[in-house]
């Protein structure tokens, strides 16, 4: 009798810490790499043609490149890309279906402004902090933290507890330095039946 040697992982495929690959496992099920971003569900013109599969991520997971995903039809994905992600992205595809990136809502902070002094007061605190920013004219958001959200209580300002999508953020930090998440993907859609190019930006 000749002993079958366990099925191994393809080529660089990620696993997470204390998993084994198996030939039961591959069987159960789908198991594909992630190397390039392919397209984004949510910018063009073009409906896509196939079943759209999420791929769940936290909002601190956007920045990582190299990474273990399940999605949500159990499709198990090595993800190893040097871009930040977005929401919509499309990292994988099969004959019937697209994985694309769905940023998962989370526990906010939202603190409404109504002047531009207001809006620098806030934004002083909040960098000597070095916290991330989701800003627009009329409000702040922030990862909810209790101590943040009780000291800007203290300081007269009214947070307000959300569950929301935390995207297209910035990283504030003292003095009024700040990176930007903010990134361009120049690449084809490779999920329709004809390629096109395209870039979008946050």
């Amino acid at each position: 009798m000749v002993n079958e040697s366990p099925a191994k992982p393809p080529q660089n495929f990620l696993l997470p810490e204390g998993t084994s690959f198996s030939k039961k496992q591959s069987a159960r099920s789908q198991k594909m790499i992630a190397d390039k971003i392919l397209g984004n569900i949510h910018h063009g013109n073009e409906v896509p043609s196939k079943t759209v599969v999420d791929i769940p991520f936290e909002w601190f997971e956007l920045d990582k490149h190299r990474i273990f995903k399940v999605a949500d039809d159990g499709t198990e994905l090595g993800i190893q890309i040097e871009e930040s992600l977005s929401d919509g992205d499309v990292l994988a595809v099969s004959p019937d279906k697209i994985y694309a990136v769905k940023i998962n809502k989370t526990k906010l902070v939202r603190i409404p402004v109504k002047t531009m002094e207001e809006m620098g007061r806030l934004g002083f605190e909040l960098g000597n902090r070095h916290l991330s920013l989701q800003i627009t004219e009329k409000d702040v958001t922030i990862p909810y933290d209790e101590p943040t959200f009780e000291y800007l209580v203290r300081l007269g300002f009214l947070p307000q507890i959300v569950e929301d999508v935390f995207s297209d953020y910035i990283v504030c930090k003292a003095h009024g330095a700040s990176n930007g998440h903010s990134h361009s993907h120049d690449h084809d859609h490779e999920h329709h039946e004809h390629g096109h190019h395209h870039e979008h930006q946050h």
